[in-house]
């Protein structure tokens, strides 16, 4: 910068003074806090006289000090001010540029619009120019676009008879055509390109049906298959042009070859009829393998490596076939050999070796980490629907047998024996059997469908069976409580056919012993000879039964007869006058259970089982001379019979005829000193069966004994 420039921008300061005025509050400010100062050090200087002989120093240092920061004060002040004045220079420069800058912008502006004038007037000529440009490509195109209706016309024919490969080099020679075109023309889309997209279409819908048909292709025309393949393989490796839209024929290639091979074997809509179930899967299960089969051999080789043919179609072939048996659960609910067709067939033959597990198919075929066919909801449900059938049928077997067995025992001959002699029916061993042959089916299918036909069968069948044919029927692993509720019904069912029987016997010994006692029952034995001659022979069929059974009838037909004798004596039709009299009845107690335990000893009753010893108890009671002893006697009773009562007690004390009043209260009451008696070993219930009346006391014998 001049020199007289930078003189001429100095400050200009008062004449007399070393530094400036205060022209600066803070210049003020710090003016008075060094005068505040000084005068604080003053005062402190005149207080102490031995300080005013350095006032002098003091004087000299402060004169120093004061030029000293005059000095570095206006060094400052002129620093400041250089600064200043560099800046308004660049300021003004700067100035100066700017103002050039805004002419050269509005000259700019200027040539600008006079060149947007000017291009105006050659936009017509662009226009012509661009229109020369597209003319003069139509003329050299002109002969190749000419030919495009022809060669599309070839092309199509070419696509109608099948070949492929030679209707794709057409079609792309014209769409290469059209692109040139295109640019040539500067996107001007042209009339004659109209029908390029339906004629790539047709021929993607023929490369598609191609491979929908490959299983037949491949065994009567393989070079169409290729040739489909390939089509679909030139057209993935084909660039797409931009703002067009790709045409995904690979893809498409392999959805027709996945639903071609479904339309096969499960494009039908019809589901297998009732009962045909099982021939629909034995053709499945013969043309599934051929299918995989022809696959490898004949698909395969007409397929790049990356298609996995077999892979291909065997889970195509498993997901179609997943797909129909869904569909098949959906529908009405299948009968029981259909239900167990289905079943079996899942779960042992489509992953066994007679199909998908053949060791003669490839690793590429195998299904097993697929989603299975049913899942075990079906199962389940598949399970109990043919549980549920069978139940049906066999209880309506059942039914019918059991009808045809009552017409068969209800004829007049005599039922068919065993070589034994026993009654023999064959209907319980075909009932075991056919309930063995479930069981025995449903175990080809699964271990829990074997355990619900068990069930099942133990349930419905149970009144069919014998206690000796139960293990027939056992399972390994069986809890043991499992047959308690057939082996409950059997017992209920024998105690009814027990119940039938003894209400037989009943019709027939109760008109005998409206009879007794009587004078000619006393007098002889002809009356219990009629009863035991009627006893014979309604026993008489019992030994066509087997044990244990017919010890069952025997000693329930024994008690009968023994009841039915008590109830007589009970009934008040006879009261003994004296000891002779007394003795006459127990001798004729003592004759009757001889000739009953001889009865049914030939019959075949076991000895252990016989109730006539209650007959030789009464006679005790009978013959008893010291009736003090009686209430021991009544209490030996008791501990015999436990379900003895006071009024079969006093009915007996009334046959006496001798006891009185006071006698028979004692007697009485010794049934209810002591603990309460428990029943013997092997002795059942008998005076509970009896009804014991409250008969009126008659004289001696009624008139019987005169």
């Amino acid at each position: 910068m001049d020199s007289t420039v930078k003189d001429k921008m100095q400050p200009t300061l008062p004449s007399g003074s070393s530094c400036p005025g205060p022209e600066w509050p803070e210049q003020e400010k710090a003016e008075q806090l060094a005068r505040g100062a000084a005068l604080k050090w003053a005062s402190g200087i005149f207080y102490r006289p031995e300080q005013l002989a350095r006032l002098g120093q003091y004087r000299s240092r402060e004169a120093q000090r004061t030029c000293f920061l005059e000095a570095r004060i206006k060094s400052v002040v002129q620093s400041y001010l250089e600064g200043v004045q560099t800046g308004v220079w660049q300021l003004s420069q700067a100035l100066a540029a700017v103002q050039g800058a805004h002419e050269a912008l509005s000259q700019a502006h200027g040539l600008i619009q006079s060149m947007a004038q000017a291009s105006k007037s050659l936009e017509a000529l662009q226009e012509r120019v661009a229109q020369h440009k597209q003319l003069q490509a139509l003329s050299q195109l002109l002969p190749r676009l000419q030919a495009v209706p022809a060669s599309v016309t070839h092309t199509k024919m070419l696509i109608d008879t099948q070949q492929l490969l030679e209707a794709y080099a057409s079609l792309r020679e014209l769409e290469q055509l059209q692109e040139e075109a295109w640019v040539s023309l500067g996107g001007l889309e042209l009339p004659v390109f109209q029908g390029l997209g339906l004629l790539a279409e047709a021929l993607g819908h023929a490369v598609e049906a191609a491979a929908g048909a490959a299983g037949q292709l491949a065994r009567t025309n393989p070079s169409l298959l290729v040739a489909a393949i390939r089509v679909a393989e030139m057209e993935a490796r084909r660039p797409t042009p931009l703002g067009q839209v790709p045409r995904d024929w690979q893809q498409r290639c392999l959805q027709g070859l996945q639903a071609g091979l479904e339309q096969v074997h499960f494009g039908t809509t019809v589901l297998p009829e009732p009962g045909a179930l099982g021939e629909w899967l034995q053709a499945l299960q013969v043309a599934l393998p051929a299918e995989l089969a022809t696959a490898e051999a004949l698909v395969a080789p007409c397929c790049p490596p990356h298609y996995n043919v077999v892979q291909l179609w065997s889970h195509t072939l498993h997901s179609g076939l997943r797909r129909s048996l869904q569909q098949l659960l959906e529908g009405p609910e299948l009968e029981a050999a259909d239900a167990f067709a289905l079943l079996h067939w899942v779960l042992h033959v489509y992953l066994g070796q007679e199909m998908m597990g053949s060791l003669e198919l490839g690793p590429e075929a195998d299904v097993s980490q697929l989603e299975p066919l049913l899942t075990s909801g079906n199962i389940e449900k598949l399970e109990a629907t043919f549980v549920v059938k069978v139940q049906a049928n066999v209880a309506q077997w059942l039914q019918k047998a059991l009808d045809g067995e009552v017409a068969e025992w209800g004829r007049e001959q005599e039922p068919n024996t065993d070589p034994s002699g026993f009654y023999y029916s064959p209907m319980p061993a075909i009932v075991l059997q056919i309930l063995r042959e479930n069981i025995d089916l449903a175990s080809m299918v699964s271990e829990s469908l074997q355990h619900r036909v068990h069930g099942m069968a133990l349930s419905e069948l149970g009144t069919f069976l014998r206690r000796a044919s139960l293990p027939v029927l056992h399972l390994d692993g069986v809890a043991p409580g499992v047959l308690a509720a057939v082996e409950a019904g059997l017992d209920e069912l024998q105690g009814k056919i027990c119940r039938l029987v003894l209400e037989a016997l009943q019709v027939v010994l109760r008109p005998l012993f409206a009879a007794l006692p009587s004078p000619q029952w006393l007098s002889g034995s002809e009356l219990l000879d009629g009863v035991c001659e009627q006893m014979c022979n309604f026993c008489r069929d019992f030994r066509h039964v087997r044990n244990p059974v017919v010890q069952v009838l025997l000693a329930e037909a024994e008690r009968t007869v023994v009841v039915q004798y008590l109830h007589a004596l009970m009934q008040g039709r006879l009261v003994c006058r004296s000891a002779d009299e007394r003795t006459q009845v127990a001798q004729c107690l003592q004759h009757d259970a001889a000739q009953f335990k001889e009865l049914f000893l030939s019959l075949g009753l076991e000895e252990t089982a016989h109730c006539t010893p209650v007959l030789l108890a009464v006679r005790e009671l009978l013959t008893l001379c010291d009736l003090t002893l009686l209430g021991v006697e009544v209490a030996g009773l008791q501990q015999q019979f436990p379900d003895v009562s006071e009024d079969h007690v006093s009915a007996l004390l009334d046959l006496r005829g001798d006891v009185s009043r006071e006698q028979r209260q004692a007697a009485l009451s010794s049934l209810g000193t002591g603990p309460p008696p428990s029943r013997p070993a092997g002795r059942r219930a008998l005076f509970s069966l009896v009804p014991a009346p409250t008969p009126s006391i008659s004289t001696c014998l009624s008139g019987l004994c005169s």
